[in-house]
């Protein structure tokens, strides 16, 4: 009886695959029978057909006679970002002098908010320094022409001094509500000045000298203390200087931006639609041929530079060698790496690690930042003399899902790599804000839950926290409200119950001109304290995420388009950013960057309820 295990003509099995459970093995693994290892990781090898079989088993006899390369002659073109457009403002000049995160993300500090004053912090901080900047210029060590007539400090400190807070007193809840705060501004009260108050009243009209005692003589000279002051603050953090071009989309929830080149009469558009990462690259940016400037620049031809370079292997610690018998160091531990499904950066190092290590060149290429570079070709020389001209792939896919490549950008057919003048690396501090957007099917609302609030002193506190101890403090200047009356049955009627203050609603509203197309309009909740009507106000947010409108005169509504805050919800952050720059220069701004929430919530908002009474029938 003929063996059943046997495959007789392997070959023609295989070509004709009759059989698919014959397979063939490329791998082998040693399993000592000892407990003694040492033969075994010998990998010791008699016979010399065998190690020949194996490598035709792996193709290694199925080569071609190319030469490596000696020399390389690159060709590139390369074009210089020169205009910025944030948000949907007009475009401005392209500038290099800081990163374009900080261009992009700078949000103004918060001084004031309600009639509150906001960040005590950096105004004792620019009380400090308006008080060196005294004792400097009334010093003898400063020329006479700039020298003033007496030291002022006594007179600054009593006209901008940090007032003690009453508790008593509505203004001053927001110091009092929390007693970490309210000792914090007590124990600078009247003996630190508020350096933002002098800039405040230079910018409402005044002159720092203003209720000066004995600086008449010194006018202009304080005058240009102050404006140093001004350009001091501006290097501590960077803020935008104009809110109408501000880069921040409220409704979005996001930034929107957009770079510009000349070229081919349109220009080159690069523009991010949806950029809330806080991480800024290329990959943020997508390309716009449908849009145009107000002003057509002229559009030169992109400047043509090359190169000579001798071409280098590229290697790694650990990274297979190239000769067949040889066994590498274990210096790169493949199988640590754990990627994600959508990681494709550490996929494609594993693929090029694992399977074509050893056959890359490197040819070091420097491009300038902001610029956008196209490789028009290489002239590679190889060790037999043959020249050969490689050009990139120009022809992709017919098909928009068989379209990709790396470091290029979307909606972009040409081959060309945009240098954004970003930082690698970013210190992010703890966060000032913290929003949760989430739906409330129950209630079917969205509300607005401030996590992270900010503080007077420039701290911040948990939203439900702080809400507590807000609400409590109004209780105790004007009282409990009523209490409801004595029941008469075992149930009651109530018509709303409350939510705890640091959830804000958003009500859908149709959006203008539209009967079907809806959005979220911020809402607001009253907060009932005392006997009086007058003092039934509506809750207001305390995050600057929150409250866009709110500050202005007149107030204005705020609305959210309803697709930005998905079942999931949104987590949006505000924190202070800081990097250095090419020229050694530290940056400091404040940041929002947004992630996916963790889902619905419930507020527990409930309209028309019957609910039990405290009611004992005699």
């Amino acid at each position: 009886m003929a063996n059943v295990g046997t495959v007789h003509g392997l070959n023609e099995q295989l070509k004709v695959r009759t059989m698919p459970a014959v397979t063939r093995w490329n791998r082998l693994e040693g399993r000592p029978r000892t407990h003694n290892f040492e033969r075994a990781l010998k990998a010791e090898v008699r016979d010399a057909l065998w190690m020949l079989t194996k490598q035709w088993q792996l193709g290694e006899f199925g080569g071609d006679d190319a030469g490596s390369p000696v020399l390389a002659r690159i060709c590139t073109g390369a074009i210089q970002f020169d205009r910025f457009q944030p948000g949907n403002a007009t475009s401005e000049p392209f500038s290099l002098a800081l990163p374009l995160e900080t261009t992009v993300e700078r949000r103004p500090v918060r001084w004031r908010s309600a009639g509150d004053r906001l960040s005590l912090d950096l105004r004792l901080v620019l009380g400090r320094r308006w008080r060196k900047m005294l004792a400097k210029a009334a010093s003898a060590a400063t020329p006479a022409a700039q020298r003033l007539s007496a030291d002022h400090w006594p007179e600054y400190l009593r006209e901008y001094a940090v007032t003690a807070p009453n508790p008593a007193a509505d203004a001053d809840t927001a110091i009092c509500a929390h007693a970490d705060v309210w000792q914090q501004v007590n124990a600078v009260a009247e003996r630190a000045m508020d350096g933002f108050a002098l800039l405040e009243h230079i910018d409402d009209g005044g002159a720092a000298a203003d209720n000066i005692a004995g600086a008449g003589a010194d006018v202009a000279k304080l005058a240009a203390l102050a404006q140093r002051l001004r350009e001091w603050l501006k290097t501590l953090i960077e803020q935008p200087t104009d809110l109408a071009r501000d880069s921040w989309q409220p409704e979005r929830l996001e930034y929107r931006f957009s770079c510009a080149a000349p070229q081919d009469g349109a220009g080159f558009h690069a523009v991010a639609d949806e950029y809330y990462t806080g991480h800024l690259d290329w990959y943020s940016l997508d390309r716009d041929k449908k849009l145009s400037d107000n002003v057509a620049p002229p559009s030169p031809q992109p400047a043509l530079s090359s190169s000579t370079f001798i071409p280098t292997s590229l290697v790694f610690s650990g990274m297979p060698n190239t000769r067949w018998w040889e066994f590498e160091e274990q210096q790169t531990n493949f199988g640590r790496v754990t990627p994600d499904t959508t990681d494709l950066g550490k996929l494609l190092l594993l693929e090029f690690g694992l399977v074509y290590a050893d056959d890359w060149f490197v040819f070091p290429y420097t491009l300038p930042l902001g610029s956008i570079a196209d490789v028009k070709g290489i002239a590679l020389t190889n060790v037999f003399g043959e020249r050969t001209w490689i050009e990139p792939v120009r022809e992709q896919g017919q098909a928009a899902w068989d379209r990709w490549s790396m470091f290029q950008l979307s909606g972009n057919d040409e081959r060309a790599l945009v240098l954004v003048p970003s930082t690698a690396f970013v210190l992010e501090g703890a966060p000032l804000e913290e929003v949760a957007m989430v739906r409330d099917e129950m209630a079917n609302l969205v509300f607005g839950i401030e996590t992270r609030v900010p503080m007077v002193t420039g701290a911040s506190k948990p939203g439900g926290e702080a809400g507590r101890e807000f609400l409590q403090a109004k209780e105790r200047i004007h009282g409990a409200p009523p209490a409801p009356p004595a029941p008469v049955a075992t149930v009651r009627f109530q018509l709303m119950n409350t939510v705890a203050e640091h959830w804000i609603p958003f009500l859908p509203v149709h959006k203008s001109g539209s009967t079907r197309e809806t959005q979220l309009q911020r809402g607001a909740m009253l907060r009932m304290v005392g006997n009086d009507p007058a003092n039934f106000k509506p809750v207001e947010p305390r995050t600057s995420v929150m409250r866009p409108g709110l500050d202005e005169m007149p107030k204005k509504p705020y609305f959210v388009h309803e697709e930005e805050v998905p079942r999931a919800g949104v987590h949006v952050a505000v924190a202070y950013q800081r990097t250095r720059w090419l020229d050694g220069k530290v940056f400091v701004w404040l940041g929002v960057s947004k992630t996916t929430g963790r889902g619905e919530a419930s507020s527990g908002l409930a309209f028309d309820q019957l609910v039990p009474a405290d009611f004992k029938p005699i």
